[in-house]
């Protein structure tokens, strides 16, 4: 089944006043705000992939001491890290644009409820809403 593509005005942003909530342009925003926001993390993991590579010929083929060497690979360890959590924000903007494509996105999903648009604005992957979240956090913290 081939969606039909949804043409945002220009400078549109969601707000509470008009129509449904998660009406199909509200749907439309989000879904592309989660892809640019995918497309720069994924830019920014080939650009770092590239820099290490190229920073690793240039460390290990000059004649630099291991201060700098050492100076080198911290650095890449805390890119690498970095990386590392945005390569788990991709996975979470992957759900939410699953989400979007089964008609739950921007709802709670331990209560049902609208999550609010102004915290999916904030963030843009949020599963539930400000009050389940505190509650989440809170049976957290009380269990650990």
């Amino acid at each position: 089944m081939k969606k039909e593509r949804i043409e945002l005005p220009k400078g549109y942003k969601p707000t509470d006043k008009k129509g449904k909530y998660m009406d199909p342009l509200q749907l439309e925003y989000f879904r592309r705000k989660l892809l640019a926001w995918k497309a720069d993390l994924l830019k920014d993991s080939a650009d770092t992939l590239a820099e290490i590579k190229q920073g690793t010929a240039d460390t290990y083929g000059s004649a630099g001491d291991d201060v700098d060497r050492a100076n080198d690979e911290a650095a890449k360890q805390l890119e690498l890290r970095v990386r590392d959590r945005e390569r788990k924000v991709i996975g979470k903007i992957d759900e939410a644009l699953a989400r979007i494509d089964d008609g739950t996105y921007g709802f709670c999903e331990i209560t049902g409820e609208p999550i609010g648009l102004k915290r999916l604005e904030a963030k843009p992957t949020a599963t539930m809403s400000v009050e389940a979240q505190e509650e989440h956090e809170a049976m957290e913290k009380q269990f650990k």
